[in-house]
C-alpha cells in the first residue's frame, strides 16, 4: 500500500540516570519513538515535532534519519531542543521530568496520501501545541485512520481529574487507542482498567488496547476481547517500550490494508484472530525494545516469524542473537 503515516508530537534527548549513579543521553520522546519503529520496519513515516538547531537536535535529527524517519518542514523551529530527565530503578523502569516546549509546525496537515495519523502524549496535552493537536486530528478524519496514545507524564499534565475529559475527547476522536495499565490507574484510580477501556471502545474507537508490561496485552473490539501473554525477557529498562509497540500496530494494521478513512469500516469489523495476530506482532517488537538499552526497536531481521523473535545485541548491527518464542496466544470470553 503506498501512502504514509503522520506522526505529530515530541522528539528530545532523554537523560538516562542509571541505577548505579552513571547518566547517558539519547534521542527519544514518545511521538519520535513510534516513528523510529515504523521507520525500521521499513514504513514511509514522518515526524511533525519541535526541535532545536542545536547540538542536541542535531543529535535527534541524525538518529531519525538514521531510521528512515522523515521530518516535516518546519520542524526546526524550536529555541532549544527539549529533554527528558529518566530515572530508572533496579527494575529498569523509568520515571520522568521534563524541559520542554511544544508547538506544531505551521502547515502541517494530512492528504489523501496519510493513511494514519498519530498523536498522544505530550503533544496533545501541552500548550502552546496541543490545541494545534486536537485540530490536526479533527480535520484529518476525512482522510486518515487517527491512532492516540495517552501515554500519561503526570509530572507535566497536573491534575488527572482535570486531564481525562481532554484524554477522553481525543480517544472519541480515534480509531485505535493504545494505553497502558499504569495510564489508566493514574486516569481512572480504582477502576477496572479494561472496564475503562471497554467504555473507551464504545465512545468511538474501532480498537483499544491496554498494555499490561510483562503481562501482555488485551484488545477490545466490537468482536469480542483478546488477550496475548508476553514473551519472557530479561528487561534492560522499559524506555520506549509502549511506543515500540504502538508502532508495530500501526506497521501490523498497514500490513493488512486496515488504514486510510475508506477502511474505517473494515477496521470496525475487524475479527477476533486478527486481533491476537496484531496484539502478537506488537509484543514481540515490545520484548526486543526492553531487551536492550533505551528507545532501540527491531529492525526487520530481529523478527523471525510471526511467533519467534531474535534478541540482537545492543547495537544489532551484525549481531544475530537468540530466538525466543512468544506467549500462548488466549483468546478471553
Amino acid at each position: 500500500m503506498s501512502g504514509h503515516v503522520l506522526a505529530v508530537g515530541e522528539a528530545l534527548v532523554d537523560v538516562v540516570h542509571q541505577p548505579d549513579g552513571s547518566s547517558e543521553e539519547h534521542p527519544g520522546g514518545s511521538l519520535a519513538n513510534v516513528a523510529l519503529t515504523l521507520g525500521r520496519l521499513g514504513r514511509d513515516v514522518r515526524l511533525a515535532t519541535w526541535l532545536g538547531r542545536d547540538a542536541r537536535g542535531d543529535d535527534v535529527r541524525a538518529w531519525l534519519a538514521r531510521s528512515r524517519v522523515a521530518l516535516a518542514p518546519g520542524s526546526d523551529g524550536a529555541g532549544r531542543t527539549s529533554v527528558a530527565q529518566a530515572t530508572l530503578d533496579d527494575t529498569g523502569a523509568a520515571t520522568y521530568e521534563f524541559d520542554l516546549e511544544w508547538q506544531v509546525p505551521a502547515g502541517i496537515t494530512a492528504t489523501a496520501e496519510t493513511l494514519a495519523v498519530h498523536t498522544g502524549s505530550i503533544a496533545a496535552m501541552l500548550g502552546p501545541g496541543d490545541a494545534a493537536v486536537r485540530s490536526l486530528v479533527e480535520s484529518s478524519r476525512a482522510t486518515s485512520t487517527i491512532t492516540y496514545d495517552p501515554n500519561a507524564r503526570p509530572a507535566l499534565m497536573g491534575d488527572a481529574a482535570a486531564v481525562r475529559p481532554r484524554v477522553e475527547g481525543l480517544v472519541a476522536l480515534a480509531d485505535v487507542v493504545k494505553v497502558s495499565d499504569e495510564d489508566l490507574d493514574w486516569l481512572a484510580p480504582g477502576t477496572d482498567p479494561l472496564d475503562v477501556a471497554r467504555a473507551w471502545q464504545r465512545s468511538g474507537p474501532a480498537v483499544v488496547v491496554v498494555t499490561f508490561g510483562g503481562e501482555g496485552a488485551t484488545a477490545v473490539t466490537a468482536a469480542g476481547e483478546v488477550t496475548v501473554a508476553a514473551p519472557r525477557v530479561d528487561v534492560v529498562d522499559t524506555v520506549g517500550a509502549g511506543d515500540s509497540f504502538m508502532g508495530a500496530l500501526l506497521d501490523w494494521l498497514w500490513g493488512a490494508d486496515l488504514l486510510g478513512a475508506d477502511r474505517r469500516e473494515a477496521l470496525r469489523a475487524i475479527d477476533r484472530a486478527a486481533t491476537a495476530r496484531m496484539l502478537v506482532r506488537a509484543v514481540a517488537v515490545a520484548a526486543v525494545t526492553v531487551s536492550r538499552a533505551g528507545a532501540n526497536p527491531p529492525w526487520p531481521t530481529d523478527l523471525v516469524g510471526p511467533d519467534r523473535v531474535r534478541f540482537a545485541g545492543p547495537d544489532r548491527e551484525g549481531v544475530a542473537g537468540p530466538e525466543k518464542t512468544l506467549g500462548e496466544v488466549e483468546e478471553t470470553r
